[in-house]
């Protein structure tokens, strides 16, 4: 619980208000943003947690936490400083996650951080399965991780706690329900296109039988609501058949047991599949939302390259932690800046810094 509470101080959480989950802030004010999809998120969480007898204050904690570390501009903000951190030893949005919770904020009289358990932290590295062992991706772990692992073991071969692995499982279902929203309510395809789509099609069409001549936006939260309680429903049963069949008894039994716990069944999974394979395609490659991300990378880009080269452009509590121009140490100071931005501030610091680069020219 005080974890939880922690997180909800933070300023990194209080910033997720204006960060992009897929819309630009200014595109409208009813598209959810990174904090009211972890708030979302956080409610998913808890409701599943709860029902499986789990412990859903850590689960809670760590579906408000999961998404701290995102840069401005949701996935194209972080593959553009990924792409400018390359030689510097890359970004991570879940690595910053960590680094956010464990250094950069910086509110307490007697550490860095914000203390949080091991069992929380552990959640928030490892939420999406091992970072090293046979269970793993064998992805290279990026270096915030390692670091912090060689003083604190996390246990990077084990799967992360049943909590972690239903908050991970709760943004799944968060992100589709509310992107089939927000995509509805943008335009970007239609409900007659939705409802070709296996299970949510079938959703979508009982509720405009049932109900003839409701209005559209009463049958998309309607059908919405409905497909929120088929998925938690569906993930409820499938993780408790596998806590039976692998006779899960304790939470070491949910690290070692060499699978995830918390899951859709085959067929939910199949449905879930379909529908991110229509929502990548009509929504996030979707010339409207596209366009504004290649501008989005750009900002990041160009903000890293001038700060790099001018690090004195950033606020003197940033600019002392560096040691000159283009060295290691200031491009992850200037990455830390940058990660922390909102959508408005990298806005406006890119219009302020790309005036003075020119009048300095």
């Amino acid at each position: 619980m005080r974890d939880r509470d922690r997180v909800i101080h933070s300023g990194a959480f209080r910033r997720m208000k204006h960060k992009t989950q897929v819309f630009v802030y200014h595109e409208g004010d009813y598209y959810r943003t990174r904090l009211t999809h972890s708030l979302e998120v956080a409610q998913i969480a808890r409701s599943i947690a709860r029902v499986l007898r789990l412990d859903d204050d850590l689960a809670e904690a760590l579906a408000l936490a999961h998404d701290l570390g995102h840069t401005p501009f949701g996935h194209a903000g972080e593959d553009a400083l990924s792409a400018a951190m390359e030689r510097f030893g890359g970004f991570d949005h879940n690595a910053h996650t960590l680094r956010l919770v464990t250094k950069l904020e910086q509110r307490y009289a007697e550490f860095d951080g914000l203390n949080l358990t091991w069992e929380t932290l552990e959640g928030i590295v490892k939420h999406n399965g091992p970072l090293t062992g046979a269970a793993s991706k064998n992805k290279p772990i990026p270096q915030a991780i390692t670091e912090f692992n060689a003083t604190f073991d996390l246990r990077l071969d084990t799967f992360a706690s049943a909590e972690a692995q239903v908050a991970a499982l709760a943004d799944d279902i968060a992100y589709n329900n509310h992107d089939i929203d927000d995509g509805l309510r943008a335009a970007l395809f239609t409900i007659e296109e939705v409802v070709s789509l296996p299970l949510v099609g079938g959703i979508f069409s009982e509720v405009m039988n049932r109900y003839p001549g409701l209005d559209r936006s009463r049958v998309i939260h309607e059908s919405v609501r409905r497909l929120i309680s088929t998925m938690i429903g569906d993930a409820i049963d499938e993780t408790q058949r596998r806590i039976n069949k692998l006779n899960v008894q304790s939470a070491e039994d949910v690290r070692v047991c060499g699978q995830p716990i918390v899951a859709f069944g085959d067929a939910m999974s199949a449905n879930d599949k379909a529908l991110k394979a229509f929502l990548f395609k009509n929504m996030y490659r979707h010339a409207k939302v596209s366009d504004m991300m290649t501008k989005a990378k750009g900002v990041v880009a160009d903000l890293f390259a001038l700060l790099l080269k001018q690090p004195d452009g950033m606020p003197a509590q940033w600019n002392v932690l560096c040691d000159g121009a283009g060295t290691l140490r200031t491009a992850r100071v200037v990455s830390d800046y940058i990660a922390g931005m909102t959508d408005r501030f990298a806005f406006e610091e890119h219009r302020r810094l790309v005036a003075i680069e020119g009048a300095t020219r």
